[in-house]
């Protein structure tokens, strides 16, 4: 008896060991996904020229872009005088995309008339003007690559009346008269949260809306130009829907920059709120030392966490999710289309019953 009891005991301790163990793990993983430092209740905020986290993860690796339709996307590109924000951004997944059926273009030149801290892209006051020419060009040599799903994209234009939402819509337009069924995705900016830009956009054809909030709300001001807003992001957002409620809506954070764990999951709400369907979650990396450094470096594992979160408990109909994800990142798209098609066959029936 004396035995067994003391076998009781030694595993009674052991279990109380593992558990005590197991709880310290998770505070420190609670403690670290929060966004504080261990022993400090101190909120981090991102700075240009702050030191770095030591070492970069090893999952920062991708292979080298190549391949039969990336070269000739590359060549009708340059022939056209085309320009895409895979190349203008740096963005790491230009080959994967490109070989694998997805197109990025930016609209309207590459110079930005905002100067946000983590954006790589040129920018003046004064940028060149639009090229009349550019939406059918764009609309031709996309037509001609083969792929099913494009993302038209561009610089913020706050020197053009309406943002340049009208020069988006005539691309629109032109690539559904030359490819009716190619799934189109806009990411655009916020165009000074004129809702009038919003609806012209958002009612000329395309099927997915998107527009990227790119980090919480209290490192907004940190992060993006002051011309941005988390609420007039939101409201953008939020007024495509409303005018056209086939649409699929769509936005992106960047994480690395200081959020706490609470603030990515208000964010999410917030995004819920204004009843966006798409969210793409990717680690920020810093594109120049003039640019914000980065806060801290997230793991596979945690943007897998963060994707669970999105999708349980909040209800967003598709996540992307993990370090090297962008917001034109193609992991989504075949998803993507297929909840275009499924939105389109829910309206008709809709029509239908009327």
């Amino acid at each position: 008896a004396k035995l067994h009891e003391l076998r009781g005991r030694r595993m009674a301790r052991r279990v109380e060991g593992r558990a005590y163990r197991w709880a310290a793990r998770s505070t420190a993983f609670a403690v670290l996904a929060a966004g504080h430092r261990p022993g400090s209740s101190e909120l981090k905020v991102p700075k240009v020229g702050a030191a770095m986290p030591a070492t970069r993860p090893s999952w920062f690796k991708v292979a080298a872009p190549g391949g039969e339709r990336y070269r000739e996307m590359r060549e009708s590109l340059a022939s056209l005088e085309l320009h895409t924000v895979c190349d203008e951004a740096a963005c790491p997944n230009v080959g994967e995309c490109w070989n694998g059926g997805t197109a990025t273009i930016m609209l309207l030149g590459d110079t930005c008339t905002r100067g946000c801290q983590f954006c790589n892209v040129k920018t003046s006051q004064s940028p060149a003007a639009p090229d009349e020419d550019e939406p059918l060009n764009a609309a031709l040599a996309i037509s001609q690559w083969g792929v099913d799903y494009v993302v038209l994209t561009s610089v913020d234009r706050d020197d053009l009346p309406d943002g340049g939402a009208s020069h988006f819509a005539r691309t629109v337009a032109a690539l559904k008269e030359l490819s009716p069924e190619m799934v189109v995705e806009c990411l655009v900016s916020d165009f000074a949260g004129d809702l009038e830009a919003v609806a012209l956009l958002a009612t000329s054809g395309l099927q997915v809306y998107a527009h990227n909030l790119e980090t919480v709300r209290r490192l907004t001001p940190r992060v993006r130009d002051p011309r941005a807003g988390y609420d007039q992001s939101l409201r953008t957002l939020a007024a495509a829907k409303r005018v056209n409620d086939a649409l699929l809506t769509k936005s992106s954070l960047m994480l690395g920059l200081g959020e706490t764990h609470d603030e990515i999951r208000r964010a999410m709400a917030d995004l819920r709120s204004a009843d966006v369907d798409v969210l793409t979650l990717g680690q920020y990396l810093r594109p120049t030392p003039h640019h914000l450094s980065v806060v801290d470096f997230l793991s596979p594992r945690d943007f897998d966490h963060l994707a669970d979160i999105a999708r349980r408990e909040f209800g967003f109909a598709y996540v992307a999710a993990g370090p090297m994800v962008r917001s034109s990142y193609k992991a989504g798209e075949f998803y993507l289309a297929h909840l275009v098609q499924q939105k389109h066959q829910q309206q008709k029936q809709h029509h239908l019953a009327r």
